[in-house]
């Protein structure tokens, strides 16, 4: 089972793609989608198509997204939600599960504390699936989100507080979408 993690965002999308087809889940590929535009709709059409690239790239079973959660500034909310509804209507338009984990529930699955910081889940994910360096901020915590979810098919976390709709290579790098 491959299981591609979402961190959306509306200048940098987060992706990991992990294999968690064995007891120990596999590092696949990891990056961040770069928005080049500066209109709002023309991110999340980016944020679509990079999405949609990811899934026809590595062709994952499930897509695993982090819940949604009350930033300090509204607007920026506000963009990070339809970033993240983007990505959502991305993989349910390609058939895709898509399960919802909360931010403190990915910090405490990766480095046993819901409260880790960025440089924390880094390190974190780093170690537990054997990467050479550190993977970008935006590329662990989706790499983190990834893990989370292929310790919630496991059985491996407490319990399993995803909400789910229906709807390989190595390295992280950025890309664009169409290129």
């Amino acid at each position: 089972m491959i299981i591609l993690g979402i961190d959306p965002g509306s200048r940098i999308t987060g992706y990991g793609v992990l294999d968690a087809s064995t007891a120990r889940p596999r590092y696949i590929a990891s990056g961040c989608i770069r928005m080049r535009a500066d209109d709002l709709a023309q991110k999340l059409a980016q944020v679509y198509a990079g999405v949609a690239e990811l899934i026809g790239r590595y062709r994952p079973g499930e897509l695993a997204i982090e819940q949604v959660f009350m930033a300090r500034n509204p607007d920026s909310a506000l963009k990070l939600g339809q970033a993240r509804g983007t990505a959502i209507v991305c993989a349910a338009n390609h058939g895709l599960p898509v399960h919802e984990y909360a931010a403190r529930q990915i910090k405490q699955a990766v480095t046993g504390t819901g409260a880790a910081d960025k440089s924390q889940v880094q390190h974190m994910i780093a170690a537990l699936l054997a990467l050479d360096a550190r993977p970008p901020a935006d590329a662990a915590d989706a790499l983190a989100i990834a893990l989370t979810h292929a310790h919630a098919r496991a059985g491996l976390l407490g319990h399993k507080d995803s909400r789910r709709r229906r709807s390989r290579g190595t390295g992280w790098r950025d890309f664009r979408p169409g290129s």
